[in-house]
């Protein structure tokens, strides 16, 4: 019986979030609405993408012994997330307080919690369904030993969300098929400032050793660098409630059309559908899109964008 299309390696957190009038400067103490907790970690919301849009995927990763870790089990299971991998570990889950100003902008804290135990030994009990997958999507919220194991089992597209941005080896990077960071990733990964334009996002990507970059922008959609490819892909229109969450589901909807074999803009195009429509509503997970309500959004605007400074990829 065949395994999962599909294998997420990665973090799984109950987030805490609250709604806050402003996001806070360092030093500021403001007042914010009432809590609420959800289910959350960048692993757990990339599965849960790529569940809703129907699908299969597996996730390997970890939780606690605490209620909060049953509950998140529990949950992504409910999702039709298989969680055969999901290690349980002595200690609490992972957790992430997120504040979310009126404009849907976000500010996120994140404590590891068992995501930490997140090791090459565990990644390796898996090392059948990653080597059998169409696709392996990973991020940056477990130790990066464990995202190099899963590399190393990877013979279908290795993904990876470089998410939070921490130094990378080399000998990863030039494994990975299809690199998805957002502006400020990108430019921490190159060591450089923010790109203030899309020439110059596509400049920055080509810098790095992977075999294509997928840069998310937010509003401003997503910019696909594949070679000679430079594609800009702009959303549609909506009207943001809550971006947290929109660039794992961005990540999962990728994941899911790349299953599908569909080529590298077409399937970043679809992702921008997704992670548009997943800001219209409150909160991480609660807000992944089904299929049809994907296809049923506007294809994004798709331009091709000269690259005027010839790097070399």
């Amino acid at each position: 019986m065949r395994g999962p299309d599909v294998v997420v390696v990665g973090s799984v957190n109950a987030d805490l979030r609250i709604e806050v009038d402003m996001l806070p400067r360092p030093g500021e103490t403001i007042h914010g609405g009432s809590p609420a907790w959800l289910s959350g970690g960048k692993g757990a919301n990339q599965a849960v993408a790529l569940a809703r849009l129907g699908r299969s995927v597996a996730l390997v990763g970890a939780v606690g012994s605490d209620q909060a870790s049953v509950d998140l089990a529990r949950q992504l299971a409910a999702e039709g997330v298989n969680v055969d991998r999901l290690a349980a570990v002595d200690g609490p889950a992972g957790q992430a307080v997120v504040f979310v100003d009126p404009s849907g902008e976000n500010s996120i804290v994140v404590s590891p919690g068992a995501n930490a135990a997140v090791d090459a030994e565990l990644v390796g009990r898996a090392h059948a369904e990653l080597a059998e997958a169409k696709v392996v999507l990973a991020q940056l919220e477990i130790p990066v030993d464990a995202v190099m194991a899963a590399a190393s089992a990877t013979r279908g597209t290795l993904v990876l969300n470089p998410a939070p941005a921490v130094p990378l080896p080399p000998e990863l990077l030039r494994r990975v098929d299809v690199l998805v960071p957002n502006r400020g990733e990108l430019a921490q990964l190159c060591g450089a400032e923010p790109p203030a334009t899309v020439d110059e996002v596509a400049t920055l990507a080509r810098r790095l050793p992977c075999a294509a970059v997928v840069v998310t922008l937010g509003g401003d959609g997503a910019l696909v660098v594949d070679g000679d490819t430079v594609r800009h892909l702009a959303p549609p229109a909506v009207t943001a409630v809550d971006t947290t969450g929109a660039g794992d589901c961005f990540c999962g909807a990728l994941a899911d059309a790349l299953a599908d074999g569909r080529p590298l803009v077409d399937a970043a195009a679809f992702a921008v559908r997704a992670a548009a429509l997943s800001v219209t509503a409150a909160g991480a997970q609660a807000a992944m899109p089904t299929r049809e309500q994907v296809l049923a959004l506007p294809a994004p605007a798709d331009r091709h964008v000269e690259d005027k400074m010839g790097v070399p990829k």
